[in-house]
């Protein structure tokens, strides 16, 4: 029914807008979804943050540039490295929901003391950024890379998202994944990593630029040791894989600030 002069009353219009609105976030939840559901059984080809680095290497001119990026699956990864990676980054990881509450307010309470504020950023969330977004800060992303969060998180099992992680961290200049970073710094495959190769490995995760495992710094070499012992306490590969781990009460905290 329209009013005088042939025109929709203003409720009507309204409720045309917000079908069109509904109709849009439908579209854009399926497009988003649709490759996180796909990648839950399909190896990424690439990422996003390796496209990035390419192309930054690319327009600097970095000649003797070169990508490095070999999937294995999770059988073929010794699970000391999921789990060394899991006491340097995340140590609630088999029990959030995608994101550390704990670690973010614990991050936020430093901040409004003066301190640096500092990243808190879970397995799955970082997972999310290297996949699908960007590097860089802004509320932007961060909206985007919670959302993803909340979408690997719903359609990922666990051990998918240790997986994928464990095969697309930057480890070394260039140099994704345990497999590519255990060739190229311990001439093995990630199947025979040891103990302290795959702490060495979780130590650089924060600087994989900056910091080397083959030639690490007496502060590696710290961090190394601390995530050794934090493997130890968190009652060894077990807690990565699925059978039963206990939550740490007294591990200390999720990752070793740096």
């Amino acid at each position: 029914m329209t009013g005088r002069g042939g025109l929709r009353p203003p409720r009507s219009r309204t409720r045309n807008w917000l079908r069109r609105l509904a109709w849009l976030v439908a579209i854009f939840i399926i497009v988003t979804w649709l490759p996180v559901l796909i990648l839950r059984f399909v190896p990424p080809f690439t990422s996003a943050y390796m496209l990035e680095r390419t192309l930054a290497a690319h327009w600097h001119g970095e000649r003797d540039f070169a990508l490095r990026y070999h999937w294995v699956p999770f059988d073929r990864i010794a699970p000391v490295a999921p789990l060394a990676m899991v006491a340097g980054e995340d140590q609630t990881f088999p029990f959030n929901h995608g994101f550390d509450i704990a670690s973010i307010r614990a991050a936020i309470d430093v901040a409004e003391d003066g301190g640096r504020l500092r990243g808190a950023s879970t397995i799955t969330q970082q997972t999310a950024r290297n996949l699908f977004l960007w590097s860089g800060g802004g509320f932007f992303r961060k909206g985007l890379e919670a959302y993803f969060t909340v979408l690997i998180d719903f359609t990922w099992p666990k051990r998918r998202v240790l997986e994928v992680y464990a095969n697309i961290a930057e480890l070394g200049n260039g140099i994704y994944g345990v497999e590519a970073a255990s060739q190229a710094f311990f001439h093995e495959p990630a199947s025979h990593l040891t103990t302290h190769q795959a702490a060495l490995l979780a130590a650089v995760l924060p600087n994989p630029r900056g910091w080397h495992a083959d030639r690490p710094s007496p502060y590696i070499q710290r961090r190394a040791a601390w995530i050794e012992r934090q493997m130890r306490q968190l009652g060894g590969v077990a807690y990565v894989l699925g059978r039963q781990p206990r939550r740490p009460a007294d591990a200390g905290p999720s990752r070793l600030r740096h």
